[in-house]
């Protein structure tokens, strides 16, 4: 069967598997099947093996980590964990809630209640692992810290209007590994040294085919292939955790056709939908499945936020302080995705490497708007604005944060690309599975599938919004409902052996 497309696979009914003559072989059976070894997948396997289930979890891939392990080590976690407090950064529950909860499209708030009262107990879990964050803090604003730090502000706290809707803290917890790749390497290696202490058989180049099911509709195994071999293994539940659809050309042009033509993919070759789909087979409902996460960060250097934004028309449209994804998401929605960022010489500096290149150089604003083929005035009547605002730390226009206010008054001015097939966008997807708070998969009144669970990319949990993400998000609640999943996922299983199924 092929993985891509859209196609949905057809259940394999229970009813359908042969069994010896006096009924003593049949297919293998597990209390909790997980499908991907990833950040989710493995946190769910790990939890529920603790809870006393027998687990078998499933990978595609020759080795542990999915998408995961290229990700840089971001946690999106907070409401006062030791790195915070070590820092000197006030945080809460509360704190957190309201900050999720002003992000968020559609908020979800049993999730985000669950997340911001768990993410302290969340954070000691993860560092039981076997790793510490470093106690330090990256005050400068950047996509990620260079360095070991383990803290810094990785989403819009301090944006306006989030900051007067909750009270800013940094929350993005990195790994220490240097650099913005393959941080998270380090913690999915220690995941697996856990799972094999806890017992869960793994294994890898098998992937799952289909969700298996009785009489009842409800879920009780998955179909697997291993290149040329495929079966059935039987269990009380199934954990998706196979990631998003970003690799499905298909999927992507039905549901996110802004990660198009002219964007770089950020994922692995088996983010193809694959989980999500065998969700759709058995009912479940599918949230979010338009929202993606695109960016082309103009930062660092950070003092490049000191200029202006504008659109094809000339205008700003958006605070040049707001977290990259942000500013991406408004730049698509311009006319034409046309933006150019334009800072004067004396706040210039260039990136070493440049997601958005420099475009060209202006000595007069007049030039400027030609080059451009802007209207005629138009930037000469925004800088103008803009620049007697900044003068007196204001921006009357988009609240931009008085530490980024400057005015941009000496030439010549440097133009910056942020046009989609000039800027370097990339993306993935934020929609899924819909799930409760145990991570139950839903159908589309609300009810469970019964035997299904799903976390991580492949579920829709609380980073449902591309303009309001946080770097960490993906990590943090995936591996947080990925242990709540695993959890529910055991408990099923031991109420259906006490039950005698």
């Amino acid at each position: 069967m092929s993985t891509q497309g859209n196609a949905v696979p057809d259940p394999i009914p229970a009813t359908s598997l042969a069994t010896a003559p006096d009924g003593t072989t049949g297919p293998e059976t597990y209390d909790v099947v997980v499908v991907g070894f990833g950040i989710a997948g493995g946190c769910a396997a790990l939890e529920a093996a603790r809870a006393g289930a027998r687990v078998l979890l499933l990978e595609r891939a020759a080795v542990h980590g999915g998408t995961s392990s290229m990700s840089g080590g971001h946690f999106y976690l907070g409401a006062g964990t030791a790195v915070q407090q070590a820092t000197g950064h006030e945080d809460s529950v509360e704190a957190m809630h309201d900050y999720l909860v002003a992000s968020s499209k559609e908020p979800d708030e049993e999730k985000i209640r669950a997340y911001c009262e768990g993410s302290v107990a969340h954070f000691d879990w993860l560092e039981a692992l076997g790793f510490e964050f470093e106690r330090s803090y990256y005050p400068e604003k950047a996509v990620i810290q260079p360095g070991t730090q383990g803290l810094m502000f990785t989403g819009n706290e301090k944006v306006w209007p989030f900051r007067e809707q909750a009270r800013p803290a940094p929350r993005g917890h990195k790994v220490p590994v240097a650099g913005d790749t393959e941080g998270t390497r380090l913690v999915m290696d220690l995941l697996r040294e856990r799972i094999e202490e806890a017992g869960v058989e793994v294994r890898y180049e098998t992937g799952a085919s289909a969700l298996v099911v009785d009489d009842g509709q409800q879920v009780c195994g998955v179909g697997w292939r291993s290149f040329d071999r495929s079966g059935v293994v039987l269990a009380d539940a199934v954990v998706l955790a196979a990631g998003g659809f970003v690799m499905n050309p298909d999927m992507v042009a039905e549901h996110t056709p802004a990660l198009g033509d002219k964007l770089f993919t950020l994922g692995s070759t088996y983010d193809d939908g694959l989980g999500i789909r065998l969700g759709q087979s058995v009912g479940a409902e599918l949230k979010h499945m338009d929202e993606p996460f695109i960016t082309a960060p103009v930062y660092p250097p950070s003092i490049l936020l000191k200029g202006l934004i504008v659109n094809n028309r000339g205008e700003r449209f958006v605070a040049e302080d707001s977290y990259h994804s942000r500013t991406s998401q408004h730049v698509l929605a311009q006319p034409g995705s046309e933006a150019y960022l334009v800072v004067d010489s004396e706040h210039v500096e260039y990136p070493v490497f440049p997601l958005a290149p420099l475009l060209d150089g202006y000595e007069t604003v007049e030039e400027l708007e030609t080059g451009l083929g802007l209207p005629a005035g138009s930037f000469a009547a925004t800088l103008a604005r803009y620049n007697a605002h900044a003068a007196r730390g204001e921006d009357p226009d988009f609240h931009k944060a008085p530490e980024w206010l400057a005015p941009q008054a000496t030439g010549p001015w440097a133009v910056f690309d942020l046009r989609p097939g000039k800027a370097l966008y990339a993306g993935f997807t934020l929609g899924g599975i819909a799930t409760d708070v145990d991570g139950r998969a839903l159908r589309p009144d609300g009810s469970p599938v019964a035997g299904l669970f799903a976390a991580g990319a492949c579920a829709s949990n609380i980073a449902q919004d591309g303009n309001g993400y946080c770097s960490g998000t993906q990590l943090g609640e995936g591996s947080f409902f990925g242990r709540r999943a695993g959890v529910a996922a055991a408990e099923r299983a031991g109420d259906v052996s006490s039950a005698g199924r």
